[in-house]
């Protein structure tokens, strides 16, 4: 690199920063459509530049995701702020969960992230503690109300939300807004009602639930 008085060649830091812009463009690009397996090599053949650049910028492909998706990841805490606030717990999970579900329906990288555990990225390590805490919340305040089933655990929620939005890729392969359907199924059941079975008991604790989260894996082609 041209080292100057003043610091790096104002040239070159306009090309790293170019080819920075490029390669997170796209990489959003390849992981909405293919997920976050896509091959690195991919993402820097689009973006115009080689593997060499990308790995200078993004050391890891963890580093790469959390540049792509940190904002949408905090436009889900914001919904999940806004759903606090509902004065009725069950008003506030719908509306949560319709946003949560649209994006997962929306990009195959966004669904990656939400339902499985990946190590290494900040900001999906605040979203899923941000999304629990969301949850508990709204259970809680739920139970209080008398509007969800009492013996429904944040562990509960949080498995079988993570194995339908697995299913979300396929369903919307088929019809886009097929997911709402046993999205709908889905939350009935959360409903307190005379008419629900007491469930199996015992119910995950949080360490098999990240155990579990974990062996679903990324979507892979």
């Amino acid at each position: 690199m041209t080292v100057g008085v003043n610091g790096p060649d104002p040239v070159r830091r306009r090309d790293a920063r170019r080819n920075r812009e490029s390669l997170v463009e796209a990489a959003r690009e390849v992981f909405a459509a293919q997920g976050l397996h896509a091959p690195l090599d991919v993402i820097a053949r689009r973006a115009g530049v080689g593997n060499a650049t990308l790995y200078r910028h993004f050391p890891s492909r963890a580093a790469l995701v959390d540049e792509v998706f940190r904002d949408s990841l905090t436009q889900t805490m914001d919904a999940g702020e806004r759903a606090r606030t509902s004065e009725e717990a069950w008003t506030g999970l719908l509306g949560y969960l319709e946003t949560v579900f649209a994006g997962l329906a929306a990009d195959r990288g966004t669904n990656d992230l939400m339902t499985t555990h990946l190590k290494g990225v900040d900001s999906l390590d605040a979203v899923h503690a941000h999304n629990r805490e969301t949850l508990e919340v709204l259970l809680r305040r739920g139970r209080e109300q008398g509007t969800i089933r009492g013996d429904l655990t944040t562990e509960d929620l949080l498995f079988t939300l993570a194995a339908l939005g697995r299913a979300v890729p396929a369903l919307t392969t088929t019809a886009p807004d097929a997911w709402r359907r046993p999205l709908t199924l889905l939350l009935d059941g959360l409903r307190a009602s005379p008419l629900t079975s007491a469930l199996p008991e015992p119910p995950l604790t949080p360490p098999q639930l990240g155990e579990v989260l974990g062996n679903l894996g990324p979507h892979q082609e």
